[in-house]
């Protein structure tokens, strides 16, 4: 088609602008557009081609204001709202400036309607590409242009390596040690929510971004820009929700293991803590304390008097927290009655079974607010009466047998098109309840998250890991993505969960250097599956309810008892510094940690930085993530001056030294000879 030929049908190839209150509203064919202020500096855009814009909001909170200039012309119209502008041109095409009128994001287009962006191609790309699905429905992809030299950090969870995931092919979806929360920070200055609980894909390519979603019937985003990472990640928190205050008690040492069998076995660890005059604050009891998945009680047999155990726990300054799954085993007293009132997941096709772990189990259905009630009063009764204010909410992905997402059904729809919002309506059961009976401060451990699940007291560990140093470097990745994804309250099972032999003098340098680690973490907590397997007693049900080995922090060798004691009153001695970076977290949405560039985003180097992290803004942390390592490399970023806690000595910024890493120290540094006071 020529261009004379384009001239004379622009009419039928173009669409239209208007302004709707402060937003601007493209439509052509059957696709509407809406871009929307929506906070500070930031935008929302949603598109569809049903006929009305579906209304959920998802992460979203309502904005407090919505004022924007909106400025149509003959072939383009835009909307700005602080410091991002966004272009619309007669095609449809978007594209993203900051305040200084640099591009921030634009959306990839190649097609013969495109002259009026000098993009005109042959290849028939649409950036927005709804793709019907026959029953009404579409597959969703979305494309940007790709910046080669921008790097991506947060996203979630995933088990790789890496901090910056440029480059990475990110699944949409939640497994076990898998976190989808589809934030993405970019270096070029914005920050962008994929706002869309389906599940699907991310590629950050080199030439292209695609994000796609499977089932949906929308695309939602929103995109913020900010002149540093902490005012857009601020920004992400007023618009999805700001974490509570973490309590007091949650600040210090959690101890767990898979898994105390009885209620004497858990008395007499914290009795032995007690004794040896080691700090401790929460001590857990976990899964298959209960007679059969699905009934939310103590098993009497093996815990005949939880309020005795609870009140003597209480009097040695220890919270208990339990474990609660959210599978109902066919053999439940609940059973019937949960599938009678549709308060189940449900199955497209073959037999009802989520999990079959020790029996055959269906996971209640989280989005259904009459389930949600129905199991917060089945643990209000059995577990909150009791005395117990936190709880483990595990399997929270949900843990599928087989991970056919096309297979699963929620009350809010299709698991294929709503899935990843499950464990935000897991924390939101426990959390409303918890509310609505008065608590403050809420805190809900669980095994998975999405966008919004911090508002709901979610401490997000980072699932079932290999106890390996290659999978303790994954979790670094991993801790410092969570917590520019929204979640500041992250943390990992304490020499991992999988594979170590208590005996084994390898593991004992691993737990080590991971125990070094957790005191600089926003959670402290011990817990693994060790070996060599202790007798079963307790709660029957198979080969899985078996206890391993003893994980307390004298179960090891002296060497290790010593040093893991040496942490422990470092953790104790830091809480009041703890408290004031938690308060940040809780007031802000400020990660408690985060990569170098986070705190200094002028220093170039600091984006380049993968192995090492800011505990708060004072503290410095290189961890030791290498067997054998007694020797690092630490950068020193520039713009403050630096001192190495363990030798006092004091370094000038912007520069690198090698310092000994001997067994029993992580290397520290504190900021403008800031006093933390461990040593």
């Amino acid at each position: 088609m020529s261009e004379q030929d384009h001239g004379q049908n622009k009419n039928f190839l173009l669409g239209y602008f208007k302004k709707l209150d402060n937003s601007l509203y493209y439509r052509y064919d059957a696709e509407e557009v809406l871009l929307e202020p929506w906070g500070e500096n930031s935008l929302r855009v949603r598109a569809s081609k049903m006929p009305e814009m579906p209304k959920e909001e998802w992460a979203m909170l309502p904005p407090k204001e919505k004022n924007a200039v909106v400025n149509i012309e003959k072939y383009q119209a835009s909307i700005q709202n602080g410091k991002i502008k966004a272009v619309v041109n007669k095609i449809g095409k978007l594209t993203f400036y900051n305040q200084k009128g640099e591009v921030l994001l634009e959306e990839y287009v190649r097609n013969r309607r495109d002259m009026y962006a000098g993009t005109c191609s042959s290849l028939e790309v649409e950036a927005r590409e709804l793709k019907p699905i026959i029953g009404g429905d579409y597959k969703l992809s979305m494309r940007f242009v790709s910046n080669p030299d921008e790097k991506i950090f947060g996203m979630g969870q995933y088990q790789q390596p890496f901090l910056n995931v440029k480059g990475a092919d990110l699944e949409l979806a939640h497994r076990n040690s898998q976190a989808s929360v589809p934030f993405a920070l970019s270096s070029l200055g914005y920050g962008f929510l994929w706002n869309n609980p389906a599940i699907g894909r991310v590629n950050f390519g080199k030439n292209i971004t695609t994000w796609e979603a499977y089932s949906t019937k929308k695309l939602d985003y929103w995109i913020t820009a900010g002149d540093t990472p902490a005012e857009i990640e601020e920004a992400y928190a007023k618009a999805t929700g700001n974490v509570p205050m973490m309590p007091d008690y949650a600040m210090g040492f959690w101890q767990c293991k898979l898994r105390y069998q009885t209620q004497e076995e858990l008395l007499k660890v914290a009795r032995e803590y007690k004794r040896r005059n080691l700090p401790i604050s929460v001590i857990v009891i976990d899964f298959f304390h209960w007679p059969v998945q699905g009934e939310w009680k103590f098993d009497p047999v093996y815990w005949p008097d939880p309020e005795a155990m609870i009140e003597e726990l209480k009097s040695m300054g220890i919270e208990l927290m339990v474990s609660i799954w959210p599978t109902v085993d066919y053999r439940s007293e609940n059973f019937e009655e949960m599938r009678n009132k549709g308060l189940l997941i449900r199955t497209e096709r073959g037999f009802r079974i989520s999990l079959d772990s020790q029996g055959n189990t269906v996971y209640y259905d989280s989005t259904n607010p009459e389930a949600r009630e129905y199991v917060w009063n089945k643990a209000k009764e059995n577990y909150y009466k009791k005395g117990i204010k936190i709880f483990w909410l595990d399997e929270a992905e949900p843990e599928y047998s087989v991970y056919d997402f096309d297979n699963y059904r929620y009350h809010l729809g299709p698991n294929l098109q709503v899935g990843n919002i499950y464990p935000v309506m897991y924390a939101k059961t426990f959390f409303d309840g918890m509310k609505e009976e008065g608590q403050e401060n809420i805190i809900n451990l669980l095994r998975c998250a999405w966008a919004g699940s911090q508002k709901y007291g979610a401490l997000v560990w980072s699932g079932d890991i290999h106890s390996t140093f290659a999978s303790l470097r994954d979790q670094f990745a991993a801790g410092l993505n969570m917590g520019l994804a929204g979640l500041p309250w992250w943390t990992t099972d304490i020499g991992g969960f999988f594979g170590a032999d208590i005996r084994d003098t390898k593991f004992h340098e691993l737990l080590i250097r991971w125990f070094e680690y957790g005191a600089f973490c926003p959670v402290m907590r011990l817990h693994g599956y060790r070996w060599p397997l202790e007798p079963q007693y307790g709660t029957t049900g198979g080969a899985a309810c078996v206890s391993g080995a003893q994980n307390e922090v004298w179960s090891y060798s002296d060497e290790v008892y010593e040093i893991c004691k040496k942490y422990l009153n470092i953790r104790e001695a830091m809480k009041p510094y703890i408290t004031k970076i938690m308060k940040e977290a809780h007031e802000t949405g400020t990660p408690v940690i985060r990569p170098l560039f986070y705190d200094f985003p002028e220093d170039k180097a600091c984006w380049e930085n993968e192995s090492q992290y800011m505990f708060g803004p004072e503290v410095l942390v290189a961890p030791v993530m290498e067997e054998g390592q007694r020797e690092i490399k630490v950068y020193l970023p520039e713009g403050a001056g630096w001192r190495h806690v363990w030798t006092k000595e004091s370094f000038r910024g912007g520069r690198t030294v090698q310092i000994p890493a001997p067994i029993d120290q992580i290397p520290i540094f504190t900021k403008n000879n800031y006093e933390l006071n461990i040593v």
